[in-house]
């Protein structure tokens, strides 16, 4: 029965089982070479390249050298035929030829027999017959001959140039001294090379040791860093190099890490610091109330702890404020054009004469996240409000490129020194932390930190009398 050709395939549109293997297989080999050191790879490769040049150049130097070696005996043959056809041209050849250099020599007349012959050559037999000492004469060029029909061992390199009178001149040289030389040469870097690939691979292997040295150090240093030893860093290579910008590159990330975590640490403290008093209040007004119910207003209670409940709630809003700016690293939640003068307009109306508003000709766009910016004039509103007497003056115009939103009070004021401090989270100055109305002391660092966040910057300044806020926005 013949064997169904498609037994071998699974199902349909699935690719044979032997590619599947060989997938597999594949697969294997690269999850073992990765699960390999950096060390023994980079070793390794950089052995393999290395070994494949030192093939490549053993095998260019045995053939530089052959042709080396061949062009020297093809000159010598050439020079030794060219003094022999002198002296046959001057009639002067002597009866007996020497080769001191022992290159055979024959002279041939034209009918073939051989009038002059270096000792130990054979003087009735020619190393060529007339057809093949045709052909090298028409070639210009020396060609290998077989020696062991002449009772010569080895094979020949031959050359033949013509003379006088039709006598042809023929010259000979063993081969066998180039073929050991190779020979010789081939041994030794068959020998050689593989050794000093050795060698060279035990010295990458040191080398990369040595290169990757500090990466071990950092890992130490990176395994020493805990939770209690948030402050430490890593260690840094005297050398400048890539190691080196790494090390530099980690240690300012651990120091924004420590940064954030003491920003965060400190966020939480005074959160809890800021949830006590309301808490504490909340909960004594209502034991009081349950400890005395029959002498106690309830309608009183109600409102004392309505007021502690909405000034829980305005922190809980403004920590989450701060958590949303904080998540998107300084970046705008949505970016889209907003007419801020509109949105200005909108916002003053809300608080109807203890506000009032200056806006300027035109349509005033920037481009944003309108419910932040709504915030940021809401914040700076109900601060001013806090601390003044007049009604608060919001005022928007174009400077250049910025549009510039102003809100001034005739309150006391922020003395110079404390104008940046009061852009922390949690300060709040001595004066409002007397009173009730202060706030947790966010509204401010929620406002920079959205400004920034649009591209602009905000300041307090002096408005003799009061203190004015002024928030620069590029426009779109």
């Amino acid at each position: 029965m013949a064997a169904d050709p498609h037994s071998q395939q699974g199902p349909k549109g699935s690719p044979p089982a032997d590619t599947r293997e060989e997938g597999r297989a594949g697969r294997r080999t690269a999850g073992w070479w990765r699960r390999k050191s950096l060390r023994f790879r980079l070793t390794a490769v950089a052995a393999a390249v290395l070994g494949a040049a030192l093939a490549l150049s053993a095998y260019v130097m045995i053939g530089v050298l052959g042709r080396s070696l061949l062009a020297t005996i093809d000159d010598s043959l050439y020079q030794r035929a060219r003094d022999v056809v002198s002296l046959t041209d001057a009639e002067r050849l002597p009866d007996e030829l020497t080769s001191p250099d022992g290159i055979l020599v024959q002279v041939i007349d034209g009918a073939g027999r051989i009038t002059h012959a270096t000792t130990g050559t054979d003087r009735l037999v020619p190393l060529l017959n007339p057809g093949e000492r045709a052909a090298v004469i028409r070639e210009d060029r020396a060609r290998f001959l077989d020696g062991a029909p002449y009772g010569i061992p080895h094979m020949l390199r031959a050359r033949v140039l013509s003379a006088d009178r039709g006598l042809t001149v023929v010259v000979a040289r063993p081969f066998s001294e180039v073929q050991a030389s190779l020979t010789t040469a081939g041994h030794v870097l068959l020998v050689g090379t593989p050794l000093l690939l050795m060698l060279l691979a035990g010295a990458g292997w040191v080398i990369v040791g040595r290169t990757l040295r500090p990466i071990a150090a950092l890992r130490r240093g990176a395994e020493d860093i805990t939770d209690t030893a948030r402050s430490r860093r890593l260690p840094v290579p005297e050398a400048h190099d890539e190691v080196h910008s790494l090390a530099v590159t980690l240690n300012d990330m651990l120091a924004r890490l420590e940064k954030a975590d003491a920003r965060q640490r400190a966020l939480v403290s005074d959160a809890a610091h800021e949830l006590r008093s309301p808490l504490a209040s909340i909960r004594l007004q209502l034991e009081v109330a349950l400890g005395h119910p029959h002498g106690q207003d309830w309608q009183e209670t109600a409102e004392g702890v309505l007021e502690d409940t909405m000034r829980l709630a305005r922190l809980a809003e403004d920590l989450l404020a701060l958590a949303r700016l904080d998540e998107r690293g300084g970046a705008l939640g949505r970016r889209e054009p907003v007419e801020l003068d509109e949105l200005v307009s909108q916002t003053v109306e809300r608080y109807g004469g203890t506000v009032t508003m200056e806006i300027g000709d035109g349509p005033i766009v920037i481009a944003g996240d309108a419910l932040d910016l709504g915030r940021v004039l809401v914040n700076l509103v109900d601060n001013a409000l806090r601390h003044t007497h007049a009604p608060v003056a919001v005022a928007l115009r174009v400077e250049g490129a910025d549009a510039v939103l102003s809100v001034t009070d005739d309150g006391p004021g922020i003395p110079e020194p404390d104008r940046e401090r009061v852009f922390d989270r949690f300060t709040r100055l001595d004066s409002a932390r007397s009173r009730d109305e202060g706030g947790a002391g966010l509204g401010l660092a929620i406002v920079r930190e959205t400004v920034n966040a649009h591209g602009g910057a905000v300041h307090l300044e002096d408005a003799s009398p009061g203190l004015r806020a002024v928030v620069r926005l590029p426009l779109s």
